[in-house]
């Protein structure tokens, strides 16, 4: 990976407060050693930008809805219409919440382990009846695509390219398994917030958690950046695309800024509702070894933007160089 090392600087704190600014370089992104997705390795070259250095919370996506008066996709009924063959009574406000099954179950069926829960969202991260008091400090969850761009838009700033969120994540690592080396847990530690145990019944909650973790609870990157691996998947702003372009050899064709495919492209074709796809990126605290290994920088994932879970939150990046930033 060529770059140089990142650097918090002195620009207003309106416009960069609590961010890292990256300069940028040539990376390979990508893998050919785990999920089919994530191939083939390429190289990719991304401009310098500024990037959370954490997770967006619950008390920062309050104080957004609080001036803005916000409503999140959860909040809002489907409308039937939108939705070929929905049953009506299934079309209200709602979201996915994990629900730990008692005992071991058919791994090939999610619906074993998550539940459409009415009235569940980010006030409500477990269904009625919860609360994020206790939580202020975890990261935003039951948040759609239009729900985090809405809120980085009113920021200033906006949701990363998947290519700029995979070199932000490696931290200046590259041919390492993880962003940290090539052990999960290197001499027992634990590097991100994941499952322990068997999913996804058996949670041993080695590391503290059994789900969301305080943003910035595990060590920081290279890059000095917490919680690009674990807690919960971030999403990205482009259309998710069943396989990366095939590399290239010459140095004048490497991708420069790269973005996903076209939206149309992205439909799930099973899906009759067609709902468009994002990459959502970094992998969650129900990640675990005997079924979602996506708790490194290259793994990569398509989610539905009408859909908010329990495990997706998302930061934010700022993008125009220094002198963007009051720096020139």
């Amino acid at each position: 990976m060529t770059a140089h090392q990142p650097r918090k600087t002195s620009a207003t704190e309106a416009e960069t407060e609590d961010m890292v600014w990256l300069d940028g370089g040539v990376f390979k992104m990508g893998s050919d050693n785990h999920y089919p997705e994530e191939a083939p390795v390429h190289l990719a070259k991304v401009d310098g930008f500024w990037i959370d250095r954490l997770p967006v919370t619950n008390r920062q996506f309050a104080a957004f809805v609080e001036e803005t008066g916000h409503v999140t996709t959860a909040e809002i009924a489907p409308d039937p219409k939108d939705y070929p063959g929905a049953l009506p009574e299934m079309c209200k406000a709602g979201s996915l919440v994990f629900v730990q099954p008692p005992g071991p179950v058919d791994l090939s069926n999610w619906y074993n382990w998550w539940s459409f829960m009415f009235d569940a969202d980010w006030r409500h991260p477990q269904g009625l009846g919860s609360s994020i008091d206790a939580i202020m400090d975890h990261p935003v969850v039951h948040v759609s695509h239009s729900d985090a761009l809405a809120y980085a838009k009113w920021a200033g700033k906006d949701l990363p390219t998947e290519a700029e969120w995979e070199y932000a994540a490696w931290g200046g690592t590259e041919d390492a398994e993880f962003a940290w080396g090539d052990e999960l847990e290197p001499n027992g530690e634990h590097r991100a917030n994941v499952w322990q145990g068997s999913f996804p019944w058996e949670n041993a909650e080695r590391d503290g958690f059994a789900r969301t973790s305080p943003v910035g609870s595990f060590p920081p990157n290279g890059f000095g950046l917490s919680d690009m691996i674990g807690n919960t998947w971030e999403w990205t702003d482009d259309w998710y695309i069943a396989r990366h372009s095939s590399p290239t050899s010459k140095p004048c064709c490497i991708p420069s800024n790269p973005r996903g495919g076209e939206e149309e492209a992205s439909h799930d074709p099973g899906d009759t509702a067609r709902i468009a796809r994002k990459v959502v990126k970094g992998g969650s605290h129900l990640c675990a070894p005997n079924y979602c290994r996506r708790y490194r920088p290259p793994a990569r994932h398509p989610h539905p933007i009408d859909t908010s879970t329990s495990h997706i939150g998302f930061r934010c990046v700022r993008r125009g160089g220094k002198e963007a930033s009051g720096l020139g």
